[in-house]
């Protein structure tokens, strides 16, 4: 007899609940940035003068769940296990997104000012109030 649903199928449908989970389920609000893009990028320019930055808006920060060996490498590079996805670019300073685009970002460095999370490589300045949510490297991954 034909199995009506093979376990390949079963995990396919967590995979995509996790993920419809992550991008659109609940979360614990977190506050952004609400003043002008000129004053927020004056407040970057004080914390990071020399690094590219991005805005965004409709942002979710996610918590990523780690072994103690992947937490390890990440504190070799001062990096902390948490990225932020953002369904919306307002201006990107180095042209790798147009506005509107999505962005996924590379783990945390720093988070300054209460809205400016910095990688090794961008700020990404939080405008906007957003959401704080816990997911597993392979969830984040399927995002891309």
């Amino acid at each position: 007899m034909y199995d009506l649903n093979p376990p390949y199928i079963l995990a396919n449908n967590d995979a995509l609940q996790e993920v419809n989970d992550l991008l659109y389920g609940a979360g614990v609000s977190m506050p952004g940035l609400e003043m002008a893009q000129d004053e927020a990028e004056l407040i970057k320019f004080n914390h990071f003068p020399y690094m590219d930055y991005c805005l965004v808006r409709d942002w979710i920060w996610v918590d990523l769940d780690v072994s103690p060996e992947q937490h390890a490498q990440l504190s070799k590079t001062q990096r902390q296990p948490a990225i932020i996805f953002a369904n919306t670019v307002i201006y990107d300073s180095s042209r790798r997104f147009d506005v509107g685009d999505f962005v996924r970002t590379s783990p945390l460095y720093k988070f300054e000012a209460g809205f400016i999370f910095a990688t090794l490589n961008c700020a990404y300045l939080l405008m906007g109030d957003g959401v704080r949510k816990r997911a597993s490297l392979e969830t984040v991954g399927r995002l891309f």
